[in-house]
């Protein structure tokens, strides 16, 4: 069974199946061989002590929710040939002998599996903010024509006819050419005055139009993101201090 590095790490701490579905411990260690495919899983079976249980990962079938089932029967498993817990050396050859006479396959050629360094593990993950910006209606900018009606005062220069009566004697030398008829007379002058006529002249003053342009401005953004802490739980007589 080819696995990724990924998958390899997380087997660490699954459980682990037989080929007929019965849960028979959790996988504890893993060794790969010199090309870094994992090719052997050490089993922790739950029985008191400090070994585990070898168990080929030729045939073996990584199920969707992690857990790994081998095709062998609980009982072959429990009974081969062990590790100790937490050992981090290669798989000798008198062992790798074992086990191929224990499950019955073909002896290997090649350098011996090496452990592979890890755990079990988990994958912290984290929420990142992303702003970005979104276009929306934000009401409407509008030319209304009204018409309102104002006063206005000017002057002009308007012109009449006014009358002056003048008298003016008849000297002796012209009287020979006056009629000195006495009776009742009437005469006429006419008269002119201007007056001020208003009228009205519609004429274009000035454009209005709208103009629009685009301006940017910071604008805080405030939001919760949420991110995981891992805490590991590991008794003090186990704990490596760096």
């Amino acid at each position: 069974m080819r696995l990724t590095e990924q998958q390899v790490r997380s087997l660490y701490g699954q459980d682990v199946q037989d080929r007929s579905g019965a849960k028979i411990g959790s996988v504890g260690q893993v060794w790969a061989d010199p090309s870094g495919e994992a090719t052997w899983v050490s089993v922790k079976t739950g029985v008191m002590g400090h070994h585990e249980s070898m168990a080929p990962l030729d045939a073996a079938r990584m199920q969707q929710d992690g857990r790994l089932q081998v095709q062998y029967d609980k009982a072959t498993v429990r009974s081969a040939p062990s590790v100790e817990t937490g050992t981090n050396q290669p798989l000798s050859t008198e062992q790798l002998a074992q086990l191929y006479r224990h499950y019955q396959i073909g002896e290997q050629a090649g350098p011996p599996p090496q452990q592979q360094a890890g755990g079990p593990e988990v994958t912290r993950s984290e929420e990142r903010l992303r702003v970005g910006t979104q276009s929306e209606p934000a009401g409407a900018a509008r030319l209304s024509k009204r018409v309102v009606t104002e006063n206005v005062q000017t002057s002009v220069p308007v012109e009449h006819d006014e009358v002056t009566v003048v008298h003016e004697p008849i000297l002796d030398a012209d009287r020979a050419n006056v009629r000195a008829d006495i009776g009742e007379e009437q005469r006429e002058m006419q008269l002119r005055a201007e007056h001020p006529v208003v009228a009205k002249d519609q004429v274009p003053v000035e454009r209005v139009r709208l103009n629009k342009d685009e301006v940017v401005e910071e604008q805080p953004v405030n939001a919760q993101v949420r991110r995981e802490l891992v805490d590991a739980d590991v008794p003090e007589r186990a704990r490596r201090n760096r």
